[in-house]
């Protein structure tokens, strides 16, 4: 068993929402509170959430973890 880790991030839109929202739909969980900062150059927002996830596969460096 692994558990793996994710960060995502993204502009603070409802785009970013829907990604946080199917991460927690494909079984990923919250990972302490979400972070936001200002990106200047691009004149936006920027979030960040951290999301964890329990599999039964050994960890691997090569997983692409969006697709477990």
């Amino acid at each position: 068993m692994s558990v793996l880790y994710r960060v995502l991030t993204g502009d603070d839109s409802s785009a970013f929402c829907h990604k946080v929202s199917a991460a927690l739909a494909q079984g990923w969980e919250l990972h302490g509170s979400p972070s936001y900062a200002y990106d200047g150059t691009n004149g936006v927002m920027r979030c960040a959430q951290a999301v964890t996830k329990r599999v039964e596969a050994e960890y691997d460096p090569e997983m692409k973890l969006g697709a477990q």
